[in-house]
This record gives structure tokens, sequence and C-alpha cells, in this order.
């Protein structure tokens, strides 16, 4: 099973593919406030250094926080959307062994068709101007 782990949430990035629980690619980049535009073009950098193709991507293991709040549904999103497009199981996972505990509910056949965050705290909401 080839699986895509996408950890959005702070301004360090970072994709990785996974063949059957082992690390066959990771990569880490700087996003910052760029992520929205560099993370689909860093996960076809990534899926053609390993000369793969997005069709042969299993299922998807996305961190889900605590985090950025905008980092968090970037990724998220990203996550949700290939997952949808693709027809493969999405889930999210926290804590520092976030990928392990990622791929064994994909192993466990789990899918939570779309993957929520997890922000860590209320969400900061300003009011309307009248």
């Amino acid at each position: 099973m080839l699986v895509l782990v996408i950890r959005t949430d702070r301004p360090t990035a970072e994709l990785g593919l996974y063949q059957d629980n082992q690390k066959t690619a990771y990569k880490t980049w700087e996003a910052h406030r760029a992520l929205a535009e560099t993370l689909h073009k860093e996960i076809k950098a990534l899926l053609s250094s390993a000369k793969l193709n997005l069709d042969q991507i299993n299922g998807i293991v996305a961190f889900k926080g605590p985090g950025s709040f905008t980092g968090l549904r970037i990724g998220l999103s990203v996550a949700n959307a290939l997952a949808y497009g693709l027809s493969i199981p999405v889930v999210s996972a926290d804590g520092e062994d976030w990928v392990e505990k990622g791929l064994e509910r994909l192993k466990s056949q789990e899918n939570e068709v779309t993957a929520m965050p997890e922000y860590g705290a209320a969400p900061h909401i300003t009011q309307q101007r009248k």
C-alpha cells in the first residue's frame, strides 16, 4: 500500500511516501505563507522523484493538529480533495507518532472520508462591523 503523508501545521511543511509502512521518500520545505501555492507542486515533485503518479497512491495520512489554523486548513483540504478525487481513504492523526498511528488506521481499513482538524483552542471570531 502506497501512502502519502502530509503535515502543514507549522512554517516547515512535510510530505512523505510510505510503501508498506516503510518510508520511501520524505521532503520538508519552508512554506510559510506560500503553502497554498507550493503544496501541490511539492506533492507532484515528490511523486516524480520516486517515479510515481497520483493514481498509484492508496491512502493519505494527514496531521490534524494542534497547530496553525491556516496551515491545518490548507493541508487537510488538500488531503480530503485528493482522497475524494482518487477514491482512496484518508485518516488524520496527532502526536509525535502521527505517521505510525495513521498508517495503522489505514491498515485497519479505516476511512474518515473527511479528515477534520483539531486547532487546540476555540476559534477567535471577530465581530462583524456595522
